[in-house]
């Protein structure tokens, strides 16, 4: 530990240096006027990993944005790792609400300001820096392999196809991710699953043409009225989704599985403070832990109709969209839930309007074993970084490459995260604590240290 210590020590200004230059890069995947910025960010990945030691590094081409891959195989004989991450991140938007500019990286009370801190740039560069610290100190116990990718974002699409092409390059014995939170540096936590995704876009047409509201209006059905009635009554009166069959696959929690859950610490009052509302909101029955770790949701995520420039425009709209996103938990299918959501929303328009509905992308629901090797050397590893035995907890959030690295590859992901739930990911002002990026640092050696350990045991 105390090698650990002294090197990162010794290095921490370059680390964040480094941490700096990578996110001033713009690489934002879903916008295509960033793609110059999202191609620059996977050079600097590729460079900083050779520079750190990885052999065979490369920039991977797909039909969308490139792989970034490296490894280092000291002995085949030895436990190999994957370790993935992703170098694109989220649109800025709204630039207005960021205190300072988003790819201009600024500290402010401890914490790194600027989008993808914490998602995932500061997360998976804390692995190369790990990385780094092992090769110079000669204590890389394992094998090593990176894959960093560049569409995360948005669905990782041609990721798959890339893992599917390359079966024996990818080869291993655990995926390890940090994309992930802990509950906070007091109480630190390890994740046990994710939720999956549907995500998908719908359009209401009426007239063939935008129309004066005074010459047509209360003639002629208004799409944004009826969007807006239609996405209302996705929810009923106690929040729970009306679309039939869309919880035929849900298990409920067992009375023992939800008392485990709900020990994990939670203050409700620090959580509206936090977020400024007045109460919490959600499916009546259920706690605030239970809705965002192991109950399917269905949030309107944009919408958008009609005039929304300056001033006053009397206009009765052609066309009103949104954005929706479906989150699902184990045995639900993003293909069958989507498939549901559209037979549903289009059954419910009146015959005023027409509907389309566009899937975007999806991703699986996932549940990782506490038993295995990999998770009891995380456990170790942070028992031994922090202090105190990390607590299991599931994550809300997506992560749509996981269920395909247990389809295609055959093995299991490891869930160690370093960020919080109020590290504003997706939002303005995303941060991430210095503090969390060198404990990181300082905590993944560990994990190979006790991974190799206990893998010669077994």
């Amino acid at each position: 530990m105390q090698i650990i210590k002294d090197y990162i020590a010794a290095n921490k200004d370059r680390f964040l240096t480094e941490l700096f230059e990578l996110l001033r890069f713009p690489s934002v995947s879903a916008d295509p006027k960033y793609k110059p910025d999202v191609l620059h960010a996977a050079a600097y990945v590729a460079q900083k990993l050779r520079e750190a030691g990885a052999e065979q590094v490369e920039v991977c081409q797909t039909a969308g944005y490139p792989v970034v891959y490296g490894e280092k195989i000291t002995d085949p004989k030895k436990p190999t790792v994957l370790m993935y991450g992703h170098y694109d991140v989220q649109p800025p938007d709204p630039l207005e609400l960021w205190k300072t500019p988003p790819f201009e990286p600024t500290i402010r009370d401890g914490k790194i300001y600027a989008r993808g801190a914490c998602d995932d740039k500061g997360q998976f560069y804390m692995h190369i820096k790990a990385f780094e610290l092992m090769v110079q100190t000669q204590t890389l116990p394992c094998n090593i392999k990176f894959m960093i990718e560049g569409e995360e974002e948005v669905g990782s699409d041609n990721l798959g196809i890339f893992v599917q092409q390359n079966k024996e390059k990818l080869k291993a014995d655990v995926v390890l991710i940090s994309d992930t939170s802990m509950i906070s540096m007091e109480n630190p936590s390890l994740e046990t699953g994710l939720r999956g995704l549907s995500y998908l876009e719908v359009e209401v047409t009426g007239p063939n043409r935008d129309l004066h509201s005074g010459v047509y209006g209360g003639a002629v059905a208004n799409p944004i009225t009826i969007l807006a009635k239609m996405i209302a009554s996705l929810h009923d009166e106690n929040n729970h989704i009306t679309i039939p069959g869309f919880y035929d696959e849900v298990t409920e929690l067992s009375a023992n599985e939800k008392h485990a859950l709900n020990e994990a610490p939670f203050d409700p009052q620090e959580y509206k403070k936090d977020l400024d509302v007045q109460e919490l909101w959600g499916e009546t029955g259920y706690s605030t832990l239970e809705r965002t770790g192991t109950r399917p949701t269905l949030e309107l995520n944009g919408i958008w109709g009609g005039y929304i420039g300056e001033g006053a425009k009397t206009v009765l709209p052609s066309k009103a969209s949104a954005k929706i996103s479906m989150r699902l938990v184990p045995n639900q299918t993003s293909a069958h839930i989507t498939e549901l959501f559209t037979r549903h929303f289009k059954s419910i328009a009146p015959k005023s309007v027409k509907v389309k509905v566009t899937p975007h992308h999806g991703g699986e629901p996932v549940v990782t074993p506490t038993s295995s090797v990999a998770f009891r050397a995380a456990e170790k590893a942070i028992e031994a970084s922090f202090g105190k035995k990390p607590i299991p907890t599931r994550g809300g959030g997506s992560i749509p490459i996981v269920a395909l690295f247990e389809q295609e590859l055959g093995i299991k992901t490891v869930l160690m995260g370093f960020g919080l739930d109020s590290d504003a990911l997706h939002s303005p002002n995303e941060k991430y604590d210095i503090y969390n990026y060198y404990k990181g640092i300082e905590t993944i050696p560990l994990f190979y240290k006790y991974f190799a350990e206990l893998s010669a045991e077994n």
